[in-house]
Protein backbone atom coordinates (compact mmCIF):
# COMPACT_ATOMS: atom_id res chain seq x y z
CA UNK A 1 0.00 0.00 0.00
CA UNK A 2 1.10 3.50 -0.87
CA UNK A 3 1.76 6.02 1.66
CA UNK A 4 -0.96 8.81 1.75
CA UNK A 5 1.67 11.51 1.73
CA UNK A 6 3.05 10.18 -1.57
CA UNK A 7 -0.30 10.17 -3.37
CA UNK A 8 -0.99 13.81 -2.40
CA UNK A 9 2.41 14.84 -3.80
CA UNK A 10 1.78 13.11 -7.09
CA UNK A 11 -1.60 14.78 -7.40
CA UNK A 12 -0.07 18.17 -6.73
CA UNK A 13 2.71 17.45 -9.18
CA UNK A 14 0.22 16.40 -11.83
CA UNK A 15 -1.96 19.48 -11.22
CA UNK A 16 1.11 21.73 -11.43
CA UNK A 17 2.18 20.13 -14.70
CA UNK A 18 -1.31 20.65 -16.18
CA UNK A 19 -1.23 24.27 -15.05
CA UNK A 20 2.23 24.86 -16.60
CA UNK A 21 1.15 23.20 -19.84
CA UNK A 22 -1.97 25.40 -19.97
CA UNK A 23 0.10 28.53 -19.45
CA UNK A 24 2.51 27.46 -22.19
CA UNK A 25 -0.37 26.93 -24.63
CA UNK A 26 -1.82 30.37 -23.82
CA UNK A 27 1.61 32.01 -24.15
CA UNK A 28 2.25 30.40 -27.53
CA UNK A 29 -1.16 31.49 -28.79
CA UNK A 30 -0.46 35.06 -27.75
CA UNK A 31 2.94 35.07 -29.46
CA UNK A 32 1.50 33.48 -32.59
CA UNK A 33 -1.26 36.09 -32.94
CA UNK A 34 1.17 38.36 -34.86
CA UNK A 35 0.65 41.55 -32.88
CA UNK A 36 3.68 43.68 -33.72
CA UNK A 37 2.74 46.70 -31.64
CA UNK A 38 0.16 47.46 -28.98
CA UNK A 39 -3.14 48.65 -30.46
CA UNK A 40 -2.67 52.15 -29.00
CA UNK A 41 0.40 52.85 -31.19
CA UNK A 42 -0.54 54.39 -34.57
CA UNK A 43 1.73 54.05 -37.63
CA UNK A 44 3.76 57.15 -38.47
CA UNK A 45 2.94 58.73 -41.84
CA UNK A 46 5.42 61.02 -43.52
CA UNK A 47 3.81 63.96 -45.32
CA UNK A 48 5.33 64.82 -48.68
CA UNK A 49 5.68 68.44 -49.64
CA UNK A 50 3.75 69.49 -52.73
CA UNK A 51 6.03 70.12 -55.70
CA UNK A 52 6.86 73.78 -56.16
CA UNK A 53 5.46 75.15 -59.42
CA UNK A 54 7.91 77.11 -61.51
CA UNK A 55 7.46 79.71 -64.19
CA UNK A 56 9.75 80.79 -66.97
CA UNK A 57 10.18 84.54 -67.38
CA UNK A 58 12.09 86.51 -70.03
CA UNK A 59 13.90 89.44 -68.43
CA UNK A 60 15.04 91.99 -71.03
CA UNK A 61 16.08 95.60 -71.38
CA UNK A 62 18.28 97.54 -68.97
CA UNK A 63 19.32 94.67 -66.69
CA UNK A 64 22.77 93.23 -65.95
CA UNK A 65 22.08 89.73 -67.34
CA UNK A 66 19.04 89.57 -69.65
CA UNK A 67 17.69 86.12 -70.41
CA UNK A 68 15.24 83.39 -69.49
CA UNK A 69 14.91 82.60 -65.80
CA UNK A 70 13.05 79.95 -63.83
CA UNK A 71 11.33 81.33 -60.76
CA UNK A 72 8.92 79.76 -58.33
CA UNK A 73 5.25 80.60 -58.60
CA UNK A 74 4.19 83.66 -56.63
CA UNK A 75 7.31 85.73 -57.31
CA UNK A 76 7.25 89.40 -58.26
CA UNK A 77 8.99 91.50 -60.92
CA UNK A 78 11.49 92.65 -58.27
CA UNK A 79 12.54 88.99 -57.83
CA UNK A 80 13.06 88.59 -61.59
CA UNK A 81 15.24 91.71 -61.70
CA UNK A 82 17.28 90.49 -58.74
CA UNK A 83 17.96 87.10 -60.34
CA UNK A 84 18.97 88.91 -63.57
CA UNK A 85 21.68 90.76 -61.65
CA UNK A 86 19.64 93.91 -61.05
CA UNK A 87 18.98 96.94 -63.21
CA UNK A 88 21.75 98.81 -65.00
CA UNK A 89 22.54 102.44 -64.19
CA UNK A 90 20.61 103.43 -67.34
CA UNK A 91 17.37 101.74 -66.23
CA UNK A 92 14.20 103.79 -65.84
CA UNK A 93 12.80 101.83 -62.90
CA UNK A 94 10.04 104.39 -62.31
CA UNK A 95 8.31 102.85 -65.32
CA UNK A 96 8.35 99.34 -63.85
CA UNK A 97 5.92 98.10 -61.20
CA UNK A 98 8.35 96.02 -59.15
CA UNK A 99 5.53 94.64 -56.99
CA UNK A 100 3.54 93.14 -59.90
CA UNK A 101 3.16 89.34 -59.81
CA UNK A 102 4.76 87.29 -62.57
CA UNK A 103 3.03 84.83 -64.88
CA UNK A 104 4.53 81.91 -66.76
CA UNK A 105 5.83 83.00 -70.17
CA UNK A 106 5.81 86.70 -69.32
CA UNK A 107 8.43 89.11 -70.58
CA UNK A 108 9.67 91.78 -68.19
CA UNK A 109 11.19 94.71 -70.08
CA UNK A 110 13.11 97.30 -68.09
CA UNK A 111 13.25 100.44 -70.25
CA UNK A 112 16.44 102.47 -70.43
CA UNK A 113 16.56 106.18 -69.72
CA UNK A 114 17.13 108.35 -72.76
CA UNK A 115 15.10 110.60 -75.01
CA UNK A 116 12.11 108.24 -75.13
CA UNK A 117 12.69 106.98 -71.59
CA UNK A 118 12.82 110.49 -70.07
CA UNK A 119 9.63 111.50 -71.85
CA UNK A 120 7.91 108.37 -70.59
CA UNK A 121 9.12 109.01 -67.06
CA UNK A 122 7.73 112.53 -67.01
CA UNK A 123 4.51 111.74 -68.87
CA UNK A 124 3.33 108.14 -69.26
CA UNK A 125 1.15 109.04 -72.26
CA UNK A 126 4.15 110.46 -74.12
CA UNK A 127 5.92 107.09 -73.92
CA UNK A 128 3.07 105.15 -75.47
CA UNK A 129 3.84 106.32 -79.01
CA UNK A 130 7.45 105.13 -78.81
CA UNK A 131 6.96 102.02 -76.67
CA UNK A 132 3.74 100.19 -75.87
CA UNK A 133 2.68 100.13 -72.23
CA UNK A 134 2.86 96.70 -70.57
CA UNK A 135 -0.53 95.84 -69.07
CA UNK A 136 1.17 93.51 -66.59
CA UNK A 137 3.57 96.06 -65.10
CA UNK A 138 1.90 99.44 -65.64
CA UNK A 139 0.76 101.42 -62.63
CA UNK A 140 -2.77 102.81 -62.34
CA UNK A 141 -1.37 106.26 -63.16
CA UNK A 142 0.22 104.99 -66.38
CA UNK A 143 -2.97 103.18 -67.40
CA UNK A 144 -5.02 106.30 -66.64
CA UNK A 145 -3.08 108.18 -69.34
CA UNK A 146 -4.27 105.77 -72.06
CA UNK A 147 -7.09 106.97 -74.34
CA UNK A 148 -10.52 106.10 -72.99
CA UNK A 149 -9.13 104.85 -69.65
CA UNK A 150 -9.85 107.01 -66.62
CA UNK A 151 -8.76 106.61 -62.99
CA UNK A 152 -11.64 104.26 -62.17
CA UNK A 153 -11.01 101.94 -65.13
CA UNK A 154 -7.25 102.01 -64.50
CA UNK A 155 -7.85 100.91 -60.89
CA UNK A 156 -10.14 98.12 -62.16
CA UNK A 157 -7.41 96.90 -64.56
CA UNK A 158 -4.83 96.78 -61.76
CA UNK A 159 -7.28 95.04 -59.38
CA UNK A 160 -8.21 92.50 -62.07
CA UNK A 161 -4.52 91.79 -62.76
CA UNK A 162 -3.78 91.29 -59.07
CA UNK A 163 -6.74 88.97 -58.62
CA UNK A 164 -6.46 86.90 -61.84
CA UNK A 165 -2.77 87.15 -62.78
CA UNK A 166 -1.04 88.53 -65.82
CA UNK A 167 -2.74 89.40 -69.09
CA UNK A 168 -1.72 87.18 -72.01
CA UNK A 169 -3.55 89.09 -74.72
CA UNK A 170 -5.28 92.43 -75.22
CA UNK A 171 -8.63 90.69 -75.68
CA UNK A 172 -8.53 89.60 -72.00
CA UNK A 173 -9.27 93.23 -71.07
CA UNK A 174 -12.87 92.48 -72.09
CA UNK A 175 -13.28 90.73 -68.71
CA UNK A 176 -12.55 94.00 -66.87
CA UNK A 177 -15.77 95.86 -66.04
CA UNK A 178 -16.13 99.03 -68.12
CA UNK A 179 -13.96 97.88 -71.03
CA UNK A 180 -15.63 96.72 -74.20
CA UNK A 181 -14.63 95.92 -77.78
CA UNK A 182 -14.50 99.58 -78.88
CA UNK A 183 -12.12 100.53 -76.07
CA UNK A 184 -9.95 97.49 -76.81
CA UNK A 185 -9.77 98.61 -80.45
CA UNK A 186 -8.55 102.06 -79.27
CA UNK A 187 -5.78 100.44 -77.22
CA UNK A 188 -4.41 98.28 -80.06
CA UNK A 189 -0.75 99.12 -80.62
CA UNK A 190 -0.60 101.17 -77.41
CA UNK A 191 -0.33 98.27 -74.95
CA UNK A 192 1.27 94.86 -74.73
CA UNK A 193 0.56 91.97 -74.74
CA UNK A 194 -1.10 92.49 -78.13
Amino acid sequence: MEHPWLSVSRRRLLAGAVLVAGLLVLGLRHLGSGQAAPPSVAPVRVARAAPVKQLVVDVAGAVQHPGLYRLREGTRIADALAIAGGATSKAALVLVNLAAPLADGEQVVVPARGAAGDAAASSPAAGTAAAPLDLNTATAEQLDALPGVGPSTAAKIVAFRQQHGAFHSLSELDAVPGIGPSRIAELKGLVIPP
